[in-house]
């Protein structure tokens, strides 16, 4: 199986791994690892996710690690499968953020963003509600993906919606927390610049978003307009339109309507406490893990605390003025 590696220049290379020498990569990585008591950071060093670390350090063990144990860290600090909707129900007021209720032909769970409909000033909030949503996402994939469709939708937006700390911000959770996890981004009516600025390594736009986009990152990126009606067979060849929101171009009439979203998730917290499947697997009763470290899990899982975001964590942080992101 080949995969698609960027060289340090920049550059496409293939390089071709078998199954084989994948698996001993991953084996290298598990040791680098070492063992961990928590049922949750154990589901989390799944098979699956060691090898989406390994694809966004391109197969480097030693990359790979650094990047897997801050992860770790921060998982183990943030707790971010312990987030309830309770804890963000106020964020998701407006459907600023919200996973769709159908996924694409591909099987792929579908995040709809309205950075238009920003209702908080906390990013702090802002973020516990975005990795919420990514759990949920991910919960949701279906067994053969593990990707995700982003469908943002431009209506109201304008460049003070979302502030540069947070967007960086977002930056740092997706390319430093969830690598290999965005199969398609889909830019619904976007200001016509952004498209005419999507140039690899000289717009501001490319600079933000390169880091959590696979590599082939131009194909990935779709511009969608409801008045061109070719940009519209994108929808099409996506989605099914029957089930599409009408916002899109679909069929489907409903929009997002607050209280039953809230009973959705609701559910869902039950589905994932009831379960360790927040990274692909989940324990059978009686295992070691299973009854590990309770007492860190009945803790405050409060994740906007007034620890910052990466406190304890090798990730970096961005402030505003800073460097760009690294590359994810």
């Amino acid at each position: 199986m080949s995969f698609l590696f960027k060289s340090s220049n920049g550059a496409a290379t293939e390089k071709t791994l078998t199954l084989e020498e994948q698996q001993q990569k991953i084996n290298e990585l598990r040791k680098e690892l070492g063992e961990h008591s928590s049922a949750e950071i154990q589901c989390f060093l799944s098979d699956a996710s060691c090898s989406r670390f390994l694809r966004a350090r391109n197969w480097n063990v030693q990359k790979a690690s650094k990047m897997m144990k801050s992860a770790v860290k921060w998982r183990t600090s943030y707790k971010p499968e312990k987030i309830n909707w309770d804890d963000i129900a106020h964020e998701a007021e407006t459907g600023k953020i919200y996973r769709a209720d159908y996924k694409d032909k591909h099987g792929r769970t579908v995040l709809v963003l309205r950075p238009g409909l920003e209702n908080t000033t906390s990013g702090k909030g802002q973020i516990k509600y975005l990795v919420y949503c990514l759990e949920k996402a991910i919960m949701n994939l279906t067994e053969d993906q593990e990707k995700m469709v982003w469908l943002t939708d431009f209506q109201s937006w304008t460049l003070g919606s979302t502030p540069l700390k947070v967007t960086r911000e977002t930056v740092n959770v997706l390319q430093d927390c969830y690598p290999e996890r965005l199969g398609l981004a889909i830019l619904y009516n976007p200001p016509r610049i952004f498209e005419s600025f999507w140039k690899p390594n000289i717009s501001y736009c490319w600079q933000i978003v390169k880091p959590f986009l696979d590599h082939e990152t131009y194909k990935k990126v779709k511009f969608v307009y409801s008045s061109d009606k070719e940009s519209q067979k994108i929808m099409a060849d996506v989605f099914d339109l029957d089930k599409l929101d009408s916002a899109f171009g679909g069929n489907n009439p409903a929009t997002f309507e607050y209280n039953s979203y809230a009973e959705r998730m609701r559910a869902d917290d039950i589905k994932m406490g009831s379960s360790c499947n927040s990274n692909d697997i989940t324990l059978p009763q009686g295992h070691p893990h299973v009854s590990a470290d309770k007492e860190a899990n009945n803790g405050d899982s409060d994740a906007s605390s007034e620890a910052s975001f990466y406190s304890g964590t090798e990730s970096p942080k961005h402030e505003e003025g800073g460097s760009e992101p690294k590359n994810g």
